[in-house]
């Protein structure tokens, strides 16, 4: 299986990277357009601002090769905002991947601190490959301090001073707000998972 790991120049590639060799797989990092459309399995990583990640895309022109893909794709943190249509941080609004419906803004934690950094539970709502072999009360790791509210493409929420959605799928795109690099025995099924599906 070739899987490829989109090079944003914005990301911790290396703990992806390990994650999906502990499964066996040996991912290829790269920005190169005819390689990502080749491949049979995306992830887009992703961690700091959507506006720098979204200038990087674009200055990489890879807004229209991630736009076409049809193979299984998945965004992880950050990654999975930018699949969304816009994006609100820091008094902007940027145009994301438009992958998936609905928008990403910051997230009201109430009373909580922000970010919201740290071990939460998943609670799935919808059934999906991905989601096979996770139950309701499983942890997984977050850090973030912008979200999507929930919607018909949510798969699992989690809530911090508000429900948000954890897991997001429309289509041959899902996202995982949390790490699931970082998400012990939870992360590694969803990833494992995310390798065994068939569109």
């Amino acid at each position: 299986m070739s899987l490829i790991i989109v090079d944003t120049g914005c990301a911790n590639l290396a703990s992806v990277t390990y994650a999906f060799e502990r499964l066996g797989v040996t991912p290829v990092v790269t920005d190169k357009a005819d390689v990502i459309k080749s491949a049979d399995r995306v992830v887009l990583p992703g961690v700091g601002s959507a506006p720098f990640a979204m200038k990087n895309i674009e200055a990489k022109n890879l807004k229209p090769v991630l736009s076409s893909l049809t193979q299984p794709v998945i965004g992880i943190c950050l990654g999975m905002q930018l699949l969304f249509e816009t994006l609100e941080e820091g008094g902007e609004t940027v145009k994301g991947l438009g992958l998936v419906d609905g928008s990403v803004t910051e997230l009201n934690t109430g009373d909580l601190p922000a970010p919201h950094m740290g071990w939460n539970r998943l609670t799935p709502v919808k059934a999906d490959p991905l989601l096979k072999g996770v139950a309701e009360g499983d942890f997984a790791y977050f850090v973030h301090s912008f979200a999507a509210a929930v919607s018909d493409a949510t798969l699992a929420k989690a809530d911090y001073g508000s429900p948000f959605s954890a897991v997001v799928r429309q289509g041959n795109v899902w996202g995982c707000q949390f790490h699931p690099e970082r998400s012990s025995k939870t992360g590694a099924r969803i990833l494992k998972n995310f390798l065994d599906i068939k569109l």
